[in-house]
């Protein structure tokens, strides 16, 4: 009996071919320090219970937080995304449209539905930042425009909430011509009298935030979330400033007047009954 390759050998080679434990059971927390349950994030709303980090969730999850009785109506974009540049980097962008299409099985990053928040009928718009970013490209744009046509139509409050790194560079122009439609499409709402909350989350920025997600009636923000246009360190390069450490988050877009709340993710459906409340009367 050879005792290296009988019994040493057998026993390093369990060590090293170890299954890991499904992956589906745990996550990392934000903070990158701590493993959570999947289940016992889920029912924390996916905030970290230790460091209190506001994680990604998805839209349906974010729609049964929000929505009475978990209840809500999708409203379809008739609307295909094209490739109004042939694009191509790295890949042509049709395939990341279809591979962005497959992971998530939506159509593209926006997301409209209807339903009731404490009992009165809304409007939601949801930008989602596991489709290529929540990026803005001419679905979004549509999507966005026909949210507010539905709000009027219905003479309800619309609401939206924002995930999103900004334009999305593979439609160019094209993308960049989506800010002054979604603008077109507020001042629609402003003309008809339809109350407009914008709810930022992490993160919302570059041309989501020079657009749109500013221009609610009343601003919430989901407490930690990174806002702004563009990033830190662009900014400090360009004034040749060193910026203090919160700068662009919620907290401290509050401190400056630029927002009205920042509100924990347990308590955001609480506060969106309250506002819409008084907006009623």
């Amino acid at each position: 009996m050879n005792w290296l390759t009988d019994f040493v050998k057998p026993k390093l080679s369990s060590l090293v071919n170890r299954k890991d434990p499904p992956s589906d059971l745990w996550t990392k927390c934000g903070c990158g320090e701590r493993m959570l349950y999947v289940s016992d994030l889920k029912e924390n709303l996916h905030v970290c219970s230790y460091c209190d980090q506001h994680m990604y969730i998805n839209f349906d999850n974010r729609f049964k937080q929000l929505f009475d009785d978990q209840v809500y109506e999708l409203i379809d974009i008739p609307f295909d995304n094209n490739d109004p540049l042939q694009f191509k980097d790295l890949k042509k962008y049709t395939d990341r449209l279809k591979a962005a299409q497959q992971k998530t099985n939506q159509k593209d990053a926006a997301i409209v539905a209807t339903g009731n928040i404490g009992g009165q009928k809304v409007c939601i718009f949801l930008l989602d930042f596991s489709f290529m970013g929540g990026s803005m490209g001419q679905y979004v744009g549509e999507a966005f425009k026909i949210a507010c046509q539905k709000s009027v139509e219905l003479q309800c409050p619309f609401i939206s909430i924002a995930s999103s790194g900004g334009a999305r560079m593979q439609e160019g122009i094209v993308s960049l011509m989506q800010l002054p439609k979604t603008v077109a499409a507020v001042n629609l709402l402003d003309q008809k009298k339809i109350p407009f909350i914008s709810v930022l989350t992490h993160p919302t920025t570059g041309g989501v935030s020079a657009s749109f997600a500013m221009l609610g009636d009343i601003i919430i923000a989901e407490k930690g979330s990174m806002i702004g246009f563009a990033g830190k360190r662009v900014i400090e390069k360009t004034i040749n400033e060193q910026l203090p450490e919160d700068f662009q988050t919620a907290e401290y877009l509050l401190e400056h007047g630029m927002i009205d709340m920042v509100v924990h993710r347990k308590e955001l459906r609480e506060s969106l009954s309250r506002v819409l409340s008084f907006l009623k009367k």
